[in-house]
C-alpha cells in the first residue's frame, strides 16, 4: 500500500480537527523503519492523559510461526517479518489499557491472503482491547507491482477539508461510501466498534436512528443487492420527505444507489443514476468544474462504457453527450472519445 500518499492530505487538516479538541499535538511517522522506534513513539503518545487519535495506513502480514498479524514497515520482507514489522498485539497492548472512550484508531489496511482468510473467519483478530475504538476498512492486498492507495483515510481528510464536522461513526460511514465508490477491490472488511447493550432506562430516552451506510455496504458486499438497494431507496425517500428533491441529502442517496447498481453489475442503471446525480448537482448551482460534479459525470461515462446492450447504451448516450459538453472533466479527449463511440 502506498501509505505515505495520504499524509499530505491529512497534514492539511488542522490538528484540532483531527482530534476534535480545542488544541492538539501531531506526531507523524512516514515510512518508519524500525518497530521499536514506532513502539517508543506510540508508548509516549499513549501516556498522554488526553484523547488520542491514531491514523494507520499499511499492509498486514501473518507471522507464520505464531500466526499473529503484523503491520509491515518500510524494510519488511516475508523473510524478516518477525523482526522488521510492527506486531498488531503491540498496538493492542499500548492502546487497549487506556481509559475507555479516550482512544480512537482509524485504519486503512490491506491484508495478505493469510491475514484476509483469518480475518473473515475471526473478525476479533484485530481487536485492540476495551479502551480503544477501532474504525476502518481492510481490503485484500493487491498482487505484487499493483499498489493500492488509502482511499478510506483520504476520504476522512477530504470530508474535514470540505468543512464536515461529524461524529466519528458518521465519518466512518461516509468515508466508507466514498472509498467504495473509488475502489477496484471486490471485497472490503469494515472495522467498527460493536454496539454496547445497556439496560433500558426507567424514563424513555429519545430514539436515535443508526447511520445506515455500513449495513447497506455489508448487504451489497454479501451479494444481497436487492436488500441494499431497498435500504438505500428507503433512506432516499426520507431525504426527499425531509429536505426536498433539490437537496444535497437527496443527491447523496442517488449517488449511493448509483454505486450499488455498479456493485450489482447493472451498468445501465448505474449510468442513469449518475446522470441524474450530476444534473441535480448542477441544478443546485454547483459549478461544472466542481469535483463532485466531475466525479458524477466521470462515473456515468465509465458505467456507460460497460453497457453491453447497444440499444440501452444508445438510449442513454445522447444525455451523456449533452452532459459531457457542459462538464468536460479532467481527462482530455473524453468528449471526443464519447462521440466516436456513439457514432
Amino acid at each position: 500500500m502506498d501509505a505515505a500518499s495520504v499524509l499530505p492530505v491529512l497534514a492539511a487538516v488542522p490538528p484540532a480537527v483531527l482530534t476534535g479538541t480545542a488544541t492538539a499535538s501531531v506526531v507523524e511517522l512516514a515510512d518508519p523503519l524500525d518497530p521499536q522506534t514506532v513502539l517508543t513513539r506510540l508508548r509516549a503518545a499513549a501516556a498522554s492523559p488526553g484523547p488520542l487519535v491514531v491514523f494507520l495506513a499499511g499492509q498486514l502480514h501473518l507471522d507464520k510461526r505464531q500466526y499473529l498479524p503484523h503491520l509491515a514497515l518500510a524494510r519488511t520482507t516475508t523473510a524478516t517479518l518477525r523482526y522488521t514489522a510492527l506486531p498488531w498485539h503491540w498496538l493492542a497492548g499500548e492502546l487497549g489499557g487506556r481509559p475507555a472512550g479516550t482512544t480512537t484508531v482509524v485504519a486503512d489496511l490491506a491484508a495478505d491472503p493469510d491475514v484476509w482468510q483469518r480475518l473473515t473467519a475471526a473478525p476479533e483478530l484485530l481487536q485492540l482491547g476495551p479502551g480503544a475504538h477501532l474504525y476502518g476498512r481492510v481490503t485484500p492486498a493487491p498482487r505484487r507491482g499493483e499498489p493500492t492507495t488509502p482511499e478510506y483515510l483520504r476520504a476522512w481528510a477530504e470530508l474535514w477539508r470540505a468543512g464536515a464536522r461529524l461524529p466519528v461513526p458518521a465519518m466512518h460511514a461516509e468515508a466508507s461510501v466514498r472509498a467504495a465508490a473509488r475502489a477496484t477491490a471486490p471485497e472490503v472488511f469494515h472495522l467498527a466498534p460493536a454496539p454496547v447493550v445497556v439496560p433500558a432506562p426507567a424514563t424513555p430516552a429519545p430514539v436515535v436512528a443508526p447511520d445506515p451506510h455500513p449495513a447497506i455496504l455489508a448487504a451489497a458486499m454479501a451479494g444481497r443487492h436487492g436488500e441494499a438497494a431497498g435500504l438505500a431507496a428507503a433512506w432516499e425517500s426520507e431525504a426527499l420527505r425531509h429536505h426536498g428533491p433539490r437537496s444535497a441529502e437527496a443527491v447523496h442517496w442517488t449517488e449511493v444507489r448509483a454505486d450499488l447498481a455498479r456493485l450489482a453489475g447493472e451498468p445501465a442503471r448505474s449510468c442513469e443514476l449518475w446522470l441524474a446525480a450530476a444534473e441535480s448537482r448542477l441544478a443546485l448551482r454547483q459549478r461544472a468544474d466542481d469535483p463532485d460534479v466531475e466525479a458524477a459525470v466521470d462515473r456515468a461515462h465509465h458505467q456507460w462504457e460497460q453497457i453491453s446492450d447497444r440499444t440501452r447504451a444508445g438510449t442513454l448516450g445522447p444525455a451523456l453527450v449533452a452532459l459531457r459538453e457542459r462538464v468536460p472533466g479532467r481527462s482530455p479527449g473524453a468528449l471526443a472519445a464519447l462521440r466516436r463511440r456513439m457514432a
